[in-house]
């Protein structure tokens, strides 16, 4: 058979209507699958939402005055929960603490002032730790001054994995001058910022 075009077969020509003809018809997409996709999603958000709040961050809502004056009932702080499971407490942080029954506060919120190994030391308004003042910056004059230092604290040693917490506002704080020094276990991680309301935000 010649190679010349004009002998090929006809029936192996096509037009283009004869090829749309042929083309399947593209398959409906079932509705039951998109209600599928649509669970599958959510639960993942959920799931996620879910594991960040159980290991990474959580928001907490300050109650009492212990803190003032750099934290005030209704703020909302952001806690690290990550933050002590990569380093150790570190002086001045702003912690969160487990429930302790012995305290009036729903969910403590103090300050790191001692670490283990530390002689901590506290009268007249004015912190020592290991026989050296330590100066406090976020402490408010007009609230911590004599006669208003709240309880005294003769020298104690905090223990090894525990801290020695106090509230910003010494005089109406229950911290572990009374609570005693804290065990890393109970603390839940470390507040890092104020996020509501908008004109208390802040970094700690």
């Amino acid at each position: 058979m010649s190679d010349d075009p004009q002998y090929l077969p006809t029936a192996d020509l096509h037009t283009a209507d004869d090829l749309e003809e042929a083309a399947p018809a593209p398959r409906k997409r079932k509705k039951g699958n998109v209600w599928v996709e649509w669970f599958i999603v959510v639960a993942v958000a959920i799931s996620a939402a879910l594991l960040v709040r159980a290991y990474v961050l959580q928001q907490f809502a300050v109650e009492g005055d212990s803190m003032r004056n750099t934290l005030h009932t209704g703020d909302r702080v952001l806690v690290n929960k990550l933050s002590y499971r990569l380093h150790d407490p570190r002086r001045g942080d702003v912690v969160v603490l487990k429930t302790i029954e012995s305290a009036d506060e729903r969910d403590l919120i103090k300050r790191v002032v001692g670490l283990p190994g530390e002689t901590v030391e506290y009268r007249d308004c004015v912190l020592l730790i290991d026989g050296v003042v330590l100066i406090e910056p976020y402490l408010d004059p007009e609230i911590v001054n004599p006669p208003n230092c709240g309880p005294a604290q003769e020298p104690v040693l905090v223990p090894e994995d525990s801290v020695f917490v106090m509230g910003d506002n010494r005089p109406g704080s229950k911290d572990s001058r009374v609570l005693k020094a804290i065990s890393y276990d109970d603390l839940i991680g470390r507040a890092f910022v104020v996020i509501w309301p908008v004109g208390d935000w802040q970094w700690l």
